[in-house]
């Protein structure tokens, strides 16, 4: 097993804790993995990791080397990059996912003009409103809307959304337009939820001073998109992220309320695994998306 190899297999153990999920990434025997970290630990004379029966875990030693490896399986992958697109053009299957309305509206037109350039390189666009495990579903790299608690991907910042409340002009005229989020339960409401309507509470602002209001929604609609149809429609307030409502309140059709108590932003990201090499049709999508993304969300 060679040097480079050895770091793939340390950093798959370290950032999932456990030698048999890291052999189940690398598609080897935990016995091997577990003999490649300990040939590893012998040449440098050094404990990097500690075991216990339910969990690996890095000591400090490790902690400093997992850095270092990842510096160095990025800088590899880079320099085969730079050749790969010399030598090469991209080819293969490329998985994406992002959110559905957001990968619908903006990834892909990115993946359709994409494929025109490379056609050796076959997308899959998966567009799921949940949370996706990368390494368990082969995922390349995604669109994440929210904070990136997971340390075992890595992150191009893009930008923010926010979450916004709106209604169309008519329902406005007709119900009058509310002043501050107590005004809410007098509103006709739309909920995105999957059974009956129920009562819902929407919080403002931002702690230490957030706003919680109790709204019961006439309407409950199991998509994004149906929300916002019922609230053009005049059905009533919808509480939506702003890059949703962005065009349809460029078009007039719908208007944002109480923006003075909008919480706080939560970022758009490119996210991709870390510590592995980065094939040339991965790289090209990621800066082609990043090109194309960022400074559009404020």
């Amino acid at each position: 097993m060679d040097r480079l190899d050895t770091l793939s297999v340390f950093i798959a153990v370290a950032e999932h804790g456990s030698f048999i999920a890291a052999s189940r990434q690398l598609g080897r025997s935990p016995a091997a993995v577990t003999r490649a970290i300990a040939a590893l630990e012998d040449r440098l004379a050094t404990r990097l990791l500690t075991r216990t029966t339910r969990a690996v875990a890095l000591t400090e030693a490790g902690q400093h080397y997992l850095e270092q490896a990842r510096r160095a399986l990025f800088e590899f992958a880079e320099l085969e990059t730079m050749a790969g697109g010399i030598a090469g053009e991209p080819a293969g299957v490329l998985t994406v996912t992002a959110p559905e309305m957001f990968g619908r509206m903006h990834v892909l037109p990115i993946a359709l003009d994409f494929r025109r350039d490379h056609p050796k390189v076959a997308v899959s666009l998966l567009l799921l409103n949940r949370i996706v495990s990368y390494v368990d579903e082969g995922i390349d790299l995604g669109l994440r809307i929210g904070h990136l608690p997971d340390s075992s991907l890595r992150a191009i910042p893009l930008g923010s959304v926010r979450r916004v409340l709106c209604a169309s002009p008519d329902y406005l005229a007709a119900a009058g337009t509310p002043e501050r989020p107590g005004d809410l339960p007098r509103f006709d409401t739309i909920a995105l939820a999957s059974g009956r309507p129920q009562p819902d509470r929407w919080s403002f602002g931002a702690e230490p001073g957030m706003i919680a209001v109790q709204v019961k929604p006439q309407l409950a609609v199991s998509t994004v998109q149906a929300a916002l149809d019922a609230a053009v429609a005049g059905g009533g307030l919808v509480r939506v992220l702003s890059y949703q409502s962005a065009p349809l309140e460029a078009a007039g059709k719908l208007r944002r309320l109480l923006p003075e108590y909008e919480p706080p932003p939560v970022p758009v990201q490119l996210v991709y695994p870390a510590g592995r090499h980065m094939p040339l049709k991965t790289r090209l999508f990621l800066d082609r998306a990043a090109a194309a993304l960022r400074g559009r969300f404020a």
